[in-house]
């Protein structure tokens, strides 16, 4: 192009091995279209290419994931910013162009469209180095908890299958004295050969709390179980392996958690978000990484509507006051309000009266619950706003 524009509209069909950039201007004529590989040599070649044709460039991405990582501090880097555009938005979209092709250059161009004909995207900020490592720890925490609930089941449903007289005895999912256990008899015979003093000594030796106790269970369920059954022997080698790497696990949480913690209170809010009642630094650092930048949110209720807590009218004609649950909202900041609001009822205090009040007027505990955690979404928003930690009692009010 030998002429340069007011503006343009770039829009990003983003991958993992390569991205697709297409550009249109204010007719929506694509003036460029090529795929970029996802390095930086090659996105920054494209990135001088595209702010040449124009004065301003409009960015817009389906993708804020760590695929895109490298393109949005690149862009950040320029003095760019990009919105994020649905990839819900983008297939619906998809059917306003002509053709029924499915390919990166059309789902390219057709981001750059809807972001030419929308102003109401939310923008993608590149996260700061506090932000950017809680992320990183707490999505590592939430995959060793998956793969603990993995591991747990897989030993209960082999150990059902040989001894399930002590799968019942236990719960081995809190309790580590029972995984201990496991870890070296795993058949009613061997339980039975060590008997109950030996068994509590050798617990004991491994730091159990009640080892007494747990031996005289385990020995209990081994009387009630006089047959072998078929497959015991492998079936105790998995049982011991399983409950080995349990316990590892267990210790990789809590190096974990120590660490989310001590990075956690390096937010200069730490104090503000973890005062509310079940707030504490896990879902505290969740709350920094699923929410971002405050800013963002004009009022509580914005924040309320980002978590999905705010229910959604579906009227037609007569048919009026119908509410729905949203479809589009952040399932990990919702998490975070149910899982804050389900811990703080434990407790006595104004949560508990709330739900309790909830659960009288006839709402079910589910109900009760979200109603619980919309209304401390507005007061975590409000504390941040003002600067000051929660209280029992509401602050004195001055007059005006």
């Amino acid at each position: 192009m030998s002429k340069r524009l007011a503006q343009i509209w770039a829009g990003i069909d983003a991958g993992k091995g390569h991205h697709w950039v297409a550009v249109v201007d204010e007719t929506g004529a694509i003036l460029w279209s090529k795929k970029v590989d996802n390095d930086e040599t090659a996105i920054l070649t494209v990135l001088g290419e595209i702010l040449d044709l124009a004065d301003e460039v409009h960015w817009a991405v389906d993708i804020s994931g760590t695929s895109s990582a490298p393109l949005h501090a690149l862009l950040a880097a320029h003095g760019q910013q990009a919105v994020y555009v649905p990839g819900r938005t983008v297939n619906r979209m998809s059917g306003a162009y002509r053709g029924e092709a499915k390919t990166d250059a059309r789902d390219a161009y057709v981001i750059a469209e809807t972001a030419r004909h929308r102003r109401d995207f939310a923008t993608i900020d590149v996260p700061a180095q506090l932000a950017a490592d809680l992320a990183l720890l707490t999505a590592h925490r939430t995959d060793l908890v998956a793969d603990r609930v993995r591991m747990i089941n897989r030993l209960r449903d082999v150990l059902t299958g040989v001894f399930p007289a002590l799968e019942r005895a236990f719960d081995h999912s809190p309790q580590k004295g029972a995984l201990v256990l496991l870890t070296g008899y795993q058949t009613p015979a061997a339980i039975r050969r060590r008997g109950r003093s030996r068994l509590t000594a050798w617990l004991a030796n491994r730091s159990v709390r009640g080892a007494d106790a747990i031996a005289a269970t385990a020995l209990e369920a081994a009387q009630a179980q006089q047959t072998a059954l078929p497959g015991e022997d492998v079936a105790a080698q998995m049982v011991a392996d399983l409950a080995t790497r349990i316990l590892g696990l267990d210790e990789r949480l809590k190096r974990i958690d120590k660490q989310i913690r001590a990075t956690f209170h390096s937010h200069p809010q730490t104090e503000i978000i973890e005062s509310p009642p079940g707030m504490g630094p896990i879902l505290g650092a969740e709350f920094v990484v699923a929410a971002g930048d405050l800013a963002a949110y004009a009022d509580a209720g914005h924040l309320a509507s980002a978590a999905g807590l705010v229910p959604v009218p579906r009227d037609s004609g007569r048919r009026t006051g119908n509410l729905h649950r949203p479809k589009r909202y952040s399932r990990r900041l919702r998490r975070v309000f149910y899982m804050s609001a389900q811990t703080s009822i434990i407790r006595e205090g104004p949560n508990r009266d709330f739900y309790l009040k909830r659960r009288g007027e006839g709402c079910k505990h589910l109900q009760a619950v979200l109603a619980l955690a919309r209304r401390r979404a507005s007061v975590l928003w409000a504390l941040l706003r003002d600067g000051r930690a929660f209280t029992p009692a509401p602050p004195a009010t001055q007059a005006a």
